[in-house]
């Protein structure tokens, strides 16, 4: 018993230096990140990108007023769209198109910041969500039954949104996302810390090997390394932005290269956050089966093509 004790005093003591420096980094990096977007919506910026960009909506088969939903999630988070969905008369089928395409492409600067820190460009992390966003719901709107025979109507024509409009009094408005980004702090370091030991834990006694071999067959149709299992799990369950102190630590102690962090974050950039977005958005109408497979078929596809271009280029 004294020997399990020390075993995990270890652990955590070697865990916790990373796991504050993470901690540091992303909480500041989310504090500047949703400050810049609380300017844009107390400006009205938000609303006047999302009157810019409306018209192109009726190639996915969404009404004009689904682009604000979007834009909220690309810039904030999936529980942004939603705020915006329950305000939206959308059909099941509208509802699930509209939650796929945020759930490939949301927070794309802060997740993109997570990627660059473990070894992707940010800029093609933005380039590559944001390509497989838009054809997501082109797709989708193909071969989804239901497509509207006519295009949908845009919300508002640009030209009658004003670029700059306050949105309201400022200060109850910045105590409420100062309220909000306090609690989300709060939230991030804790969880953080304890994802961090855990990993610690789940190495020292051998159940990350179990973990790689169990996941072995479907990360092998998926065109990753079997060794990236705990780093799969983490973003498909956690998210990005939360599991970033555990894919810190596996680059710094060497367990992935950076050929197969590229293939993986390829991966998880487009389908990460599998378990809390689907139950999010399915309970607001959309099937969450279709949200799923969309994306893990175009992040396979995208995958082995990474894959076949590594072979091509560097031989192996």
């Amino acid at each position: 018993m004294q020997t399990l004790t020390l075993k995990l005093r270890c652990i955590v003591a070697a865990a916790t230096p990373r796991a504050l420096q993470t901690i540091a980094w992303i909480v500041r990096l989310t504090v500047i990140v949703s400050f810049a977007v609380f300017v844009m919506q107390y400006t009205g910026l938000i609303h006047w990108i999302s009157a810019l960009v409306s018209p192109l909506f009726a190639w996915f088969g969404l009404p004009g007023d689904a682009a604000m939903a979007f834009v909220s999630g690309y810039f904030v988070n999936t529980y942004a769209s939603v705020a915006v969905i329950t305000s939206l008369d959308l059909s099941t089928r509208e509802i699930t198109i509209l939650a796929t395409m945020i759930t490939a492409a949301h927070a794309v600067f802060i997740e993109g910041a997570v990627l660059h820190r473990t070894g992707t460009p940010t800029l093609y992390t933005i380039l590559l969500r944001t390509a497989a966003a838009l054809l997501l719901g082109l797709l989708l709107n193909l071969v989804l039954p239901g497509h509207p025979e006519a295009p949908a109507a845009a919300a508002a024509s640009i030209a009658e949104v004003p670029l700059f409009e306050v949105q309201g009094d400022f200060r109850p408005l910045f105590a409420a996302w100062l309220a909000g980004i306090v609690r989300l702090a709060l939230v991030m370091c804790c969880l953080i810390y304890v994802l961090n030991i855990l990993q610690r834990m789940l190495y020292e006694f051998g159940v990350m090997e179990r973990i790689s071999r169990l996941l072995r067959p479907l990360l092998r149709l998926f065109g990753l390394p079997a060794h990236c299992s705990f780093l799969w799990i983490v973003a498909n369950v956690i998210g990005l932005s939360y599991g970033s102190a555990a894919m810190l630590d596996e680059l710094s102690h060497g367990n992935v290269s950076r050929r197969d962090i590229n293939l993986l974050n390829t991966h998880i950039g487009i389908s990460h956050s599998n378990f809390e977005d689907l139950i999010l958005y399915a309970s607001f109408g959309a099937v969450w089966y279709v949200v799923l497979v969309a994306r893990w078929v175009l992040v396979t596809a995208l995958v082995w093509l990474l894959r076949g271009y590594y072979r091509l280029r560097y031989g192996s």
